[in-house]
């Protein structure tokens, strides 16, 4: 069934309707304007599970791969892949502690499919579409009083200094030259309505890569303002972020500040670092020679912040499988830095908490082999059985970096969360 529609208040309500089921996903353009105008869909719910795969750390991306072959000819397959299915692909691991516990990674063919492409166009695929729609239109979206959240941060400001310097000293001695490092904010006994902290965090920070996950009593509720990888036909497309600066509320104050963020020595070195390593990761899945930089230091601004985002594509080879196009990028290079695999070590050493689905990545792979992956950042991640809340942010390390200036970039970036649940 097609229908046209761009309403607010529809997307709203059928988040409200998908939360019905044990599992569900969301995810939404919010209207953004999207780096290099790669934006076909605007808006898809996917609801009920008529088959699915959960991640055991064992064999996961061979497993996923096999799933994706069984389905994906005739059904979107929507999912995650958390921060450390990195240990099945180098040798590393993860002891800090998990209390959020998502699965390793789930995929599942949804019962029930509602996509709203870029041109306000919308199909509902289901064996009950008019049902279904029937059932959206009566959600009432209420805003209850909500229970004040008290959060904690895991690690006190004096620690995040001394870790940064720590970091630049590894920089200075040629263990890696860019690290991102992030922090821990959480809540404990938390009584949350997802729906209705989701709407308000889209509300506060609109952005193109926005997602709500419902995977039983775990939730994730996502505003990212980046893509992982884009497949599109035989292109693959990445979109690192690298350079962030708070807007103004004065139009001239704005500009300004869009202009230094444009012309930022500093912000341009972390940018470009992150787009080498990128463009590296693509070539592994593409034919020789036709990695591209389509963009570079690309400016865009969104309600809070303006972003220095950048474009790369190639061509993929033929005949190699999506997963495995994904595989060989993963994790992104904007959320551990380079080289890869010793930022990660560097991770798991200074950082205290499991990232789980934070910094991994959320989206679909359609019928025809295409997909789209946005990074899980600045995303809140609760546990409904043990109350447990947490949201992570983080900045690039790099030589030049002045500790005081990241933490403050952190705490910019934590914002939209804060206020979402206050």
């Amino acid at each position: 069934m097609k229908k046209k529609t761009d309403s607010l208040h529809f997307k709203q309500q059928a988040v409200q309707w998908a939360n019905q089921f044990d599992v569900c996903c969301i995810l939404d353009n919010n209207s953004c304007v999207n780096a290099f105008d790669l934006h076909e869909i605007e808006f898809a719910m996917a609801a009920g599970v008529s088959d699915s795969i959960t991640g055991n750390g064992i064999d996961d991306w061979e497993r996923l791969k096999t799933f994706i072959d069984k389905h994906s000819q005739n059904y979107p397959v929507f999912g995650y892949f958390s921060y450390d299915l990195k240990n099945q692909i180098e040798k590393l691991e993860s002891a800090h502690d998990d209390f959020i516990q998502f699965p390793s990674m789930y995929f599942f063919v949804p019962q029930h499919v509602i996509l709203i492409d870029s041109n306000a166009q919308m199909m509902v695929m289901s064996p009950e579409s008019d049902a279904i729609m029937e059932q959206i239109k009566v959600q009432k979206i209420e805003d209850n009083k909500r229970q004040m959240v008290i959060l904690k941060q895991k690690v006190s400001k004096e620690v995040y200094l001394r870790n940064v310097e720590a970091i630049k000293n590894h920089i200075i001695e040629g263990d890696v030259y860019e690290l991102n490092y992030c922090v821990e904010f959480f809540a404990e006994k938390v009584i949350l309505n997802p729906v209705q902290t989701y709407i308000h965090l889209q509300h506060n920070s609109p952005t193109p890569f926005g997602a709500f996950f419902k995977l039983n009593d775990k939730y994730i509720l996502c505003a990212s303002p980046e893509r992982f990888i884009k497949k599109s036909l035989n292109k693959l497309y990445s979109q690192p972020i690298k350079g962030t600066v708070k807007r103004s509320d004065d139009f001239l104050k704005d500009e300004e500040l869009k202009e230094e963020l444009q012309y930022s020595e500093k912000e341009r070195a972390e940018n470009l670092m992150i787009v080498d390593l990128v463009r590296n990761d693509l070539a592994k899945s593409s034919v020789t020679g036709s990695v591209k930089v389509e963009e570079l230091y690309g400016i865009y601004s969104f309600k809070q912040v303006h972003q220095m985002i950048s474009t790369v594509s190639s061509t993929i080879t033929d005949g190699l499988h999506p997963v495995e196009a994904i595989r060989n990028a993963f994790p992104m290079g904007s959320m551990t830095g380079a080289p890869k695999v010793m930022a990660m070590e560097l991770i798991e050493q200074y950082e205290t908490s499991k990232r789980g689905v934070y910094s991994g990545a959320m989206g679909y792979f359609a019928p025809n082999e295409d997909f789209d992956f946005n990074v899980v950042i600045r995303s809140i991640q609760y546990n409904q059985s043990t109350q447990y809340l947490n949201f992570e942010v983080g900045s690039a390390i790099t030589f030049d970096s002045d500790a005081e200036k990241e933490y403050e970039e952190c705490l910019l970036k934590a914002e939209a969360m804060i206020k979402a649940l206050s």
